[in-house]
């Protein structure tokens, strides 16, 4: 082509470069919020389970999602104005946790969809309207909340302690139906339960003194906000007054107490995912039905075992999912 023929056909060319390049579709850049009432560090694997399990369904942060994070850092006071913020930012969905942090997203707003994770009885909570049709901007993952599944915890612990009479039981009683259904466990098994309701973190020392005075043998430990913050400060105080300790989640064991029952933390957040795409895709989760754990661990924490100086009967060593050295 000579000098006189390229200038003719260089402005066309840049016409049609530039209307195919208009032409192109902008791809969407999705808005998904975390809100946890631990502190980022502690709750670090449990946003990576999240993040991994939507990188595996196509959504690259930085890219086509962005992932907007709000943590109390265990000042759980602050969950309702963090929500609050949250939703300021306009999110498409927001991902949270448990009874506490679902009822602060509930009030902060009727619209946006909600994925909860690990929240006991949402039925009962007024979260949604049943299971199978959840009804309203909240869906995703349900933990069991049973009295058969709190006996469980109760008899593993009687295993440990026999005789076992009197339990310490940590948790935030507020927003926890889980404390109900943990009393109507203990009646059937003549087990009195000493509850702490844990309301901030400098008021663990003085719980945890008030507890031991009455002379509990053993604690379960209720997952919670502050109890996932604090639970490498509970496993070690325990450890100081040998107290056997048990509770509903996995990562719990993993920080030094005993034992733990329950569902997968990391694998439920994993999870979680699925209902952050299927909503982003369109679905309404209202329409969503809620899941519940189909699996539960036994973790046994071997090195806390040899630090209380209790021996771990053969038959539960034996149906351990995982032991800890």
């Amino acid at each position: 082509m000579d000098r006189r023929r390229f200038i003719s056909a260089l402005p066309g060319g840049v016409f049609a470069a530039r209307s195919i390049a208009e032409a192109q579709p902008v791809a969407r850049v999705y808005r998904v919020g975390f809100l946890l009432g631990s502190s980022r560090e502690s709750v670090a694997t449990l946003f990576d389970a999240l993040r991994d399990g939507l990188r595996d369904l196509g959504y690259v942060e930085g890219r086509n999602v962005v992932l907007e994070q709000r943590y109390a850092a265990g000042q759980t006071d602050r969950l309702p104005g963090l929500a609050a913020e949250l939703v300021r930012s306009r999110p498409d969905v927001i991902v949270t946790g448990s009874s506490i942090h679902v009822a602060a997203v509930k009030h902060a707003t009727t619209t946006i969809p909600v994925v909860m994770v690990f929240t006991a009885d949402p039925v009962g909570a007024g979260f949604v309207g049943s299971l199978a049709h959840p009804g309203g901007n909240i869906t995703g993952l349900s933990a069991d909340a049973s009295p058969e599944l709190w006996a469980k915890y109760l008899t593993l612990l009687r295993d440990i302690v026999p005789g076992l009479s009197r339990v310490g039981v940590m948790g935030q009683t507020s927003a926890q139906v889980e404390f109900a259904q943990l009393e109507a466990a203990s009646r059937k098994l003549d087990i009195a339960l000493e509850v702490v309701d844990l309301r901030a973190p400098e008021n663990f020392d003085d719980a945890f003194a008030g507890m031991m005075r009455k002379r509990v043998a053993a604690l379960i430990v209720v997952v919670s906000p502050l109890t996932y913050f604090l639970k490498e400060r509970i496993a070690e105080t325990a450890l100081k007054f040998r107290l056997p300790t048990i509770s509903n989640a996995d990562q719990y064991a993993q920080a030094g107490l005993l034992m733990s029952y329950g569902p997968s933390l990391v694998e439920l957040y994993r999870r979680a995912a699925t209902f952050v795409d299927k909503i982003l895709h369109g679905a309404s989760p209202a329409d969503l039905p809620v899941e519940q754990p189909t699996k539960f661990e036994l973790v046994i924490n071997l090195r806390t075992a040899r630090g209380l100086g209790v021996a771990i009967p053969q038959p539960m060593l034996l149906r351990a999912d995982q032991t800890i050295q």
